[in-house]
């Protein structure tokens, strides 16, 4: 297929699919919160938030495979090639980004977390740079790294006190997946070229959710079921949609595009974040307070200077 007749690379697609991206992973900030509640999954329970997380990122692959493979008619699969690189791939994607982030994002709230997670947009043009070294760092991609990490200070000021709120176990947690998220889509960007995109993606889903749930059972987690009943399940298939969804669409806009042109959208995550979290959990007075609404438009305009090409 030849690149002007890809839909993947037409300007009103990519904007359609990466909104479809943004929107998904923003709604899951508050989603997982309240699936502690609906799960009976207390803050200090470190075991049961991987639990929660490995169950859901399987189903996500086992849904990734199951619609690749009717799509194309034929079961998905890994070339020998590939088995490594999904493996790899899953220790920075889901086993290791989702660590974090679940435990993480039960010490600390859903807006905050939003925005701190923006920050992997500014982590990746650092990677690229110094560590795979495919693009160089501008001074107009310092200048947005700068504007976005302020954003990511200013969220965690403490009113007019201006005290500094921010706890390793909760925020430092969500910024450590924040960079594992960003080594995981230069990951992508690089063997996507070789391997199957949709395939890559349901593997290692289900090789990173398989660790997480195996370790979350062994470490003594356990989610009431009976408690969260029919909720329970909608949820955990929702959130693993997210998942399926976003990040097949998310790997193949990263494909067929430049990773600039692709990340400039990620400005939508902490904007959809902080307002489902505001309008699901309730969090309406730390979403619309005066920081962290200057703190969403400081992360925005970083992520746009970042990946602004010159006139």
């Amino acid at each position: 297929m030849k690149e002007k007749n890809n839909i993947w690379t037409k300007t009103p697609f990519v904007f359609l699919f990466a909104f479809i991206c943004c929107f998904l992973w923003g709604s899951a900030f508050p989603c997982i919160k309240y699936g502690y509640g609906l799960f009976g999954v207390p803050a200090g329970d470190a075991a049961s938030q991987i639990l929660f997380a490995g169950i859901r990122f399987f189903f996500a692959g086992v849904m990734v495979i199951i619609a690749g493979s009717l799509i194309n008619h034929r079961v998905l699969k890994l070339s020998k090639m590939g088995i490594p690189k999904a493996i790899a791939l899953s220790m920075f994607q889901t086993f290791g980004q989702y660590f974090f982030f679940y435990i993480g994002l039960a010490h600390a709230s859903g807006v905050s977390s939003s925005v701190i997670e923006a920050s992997n947009t500014f982590f990746a043009i650092l990677i690229a740079a110094f560590v795979f070294r495919t693009e160089n760092l501008t001074l107009r991609k310092i200048a947005g790294c700068i504007l976005g990490f302020a954003g990511v200070i200013l969220i965690q000021l403490n009113g007019a006190s201006l005290s500094f709120n921010f706890s390793f176990m909760g925020e430092g947690f969500v910024l450590i997946s924040a960079l594992l998220s960003a080594f995981s889509s230069s990951f992508i960007k690089k063997w996507s070229a070789d391997e199957d995109t949709v395939a890559m993606s349901g593997y290692q889903f289900m090789i990173g959710g398989a660790i997480l749930a195996i370790g979350g059972v062994l470490a003594g987690g356990r989610l009431d079921l009976s408690r969260s009943g029919a909720s329970g399940a909608l949820l955990l298939c929702y959130m693993a949609f997210i998942s399926a969804c976003a990040y097949t669409l998310w790997s193949l806009l990263l494909k067929y595009n430049p990773v600039s042109r692709i990340t400039i959208y990620g400005f939508m995550n902490p904007v959809i974040g902080v307002l489902l979290s505001a309008v699901i959990l309730g969090e309406y007075a730390q979403a619309f307070r005066l920081s962290a609404l200057f703190s969403l438009i400081l992360v925005s305009l970083g992520i746009v200077v970042v990946n602004r090409k010159k006139s």
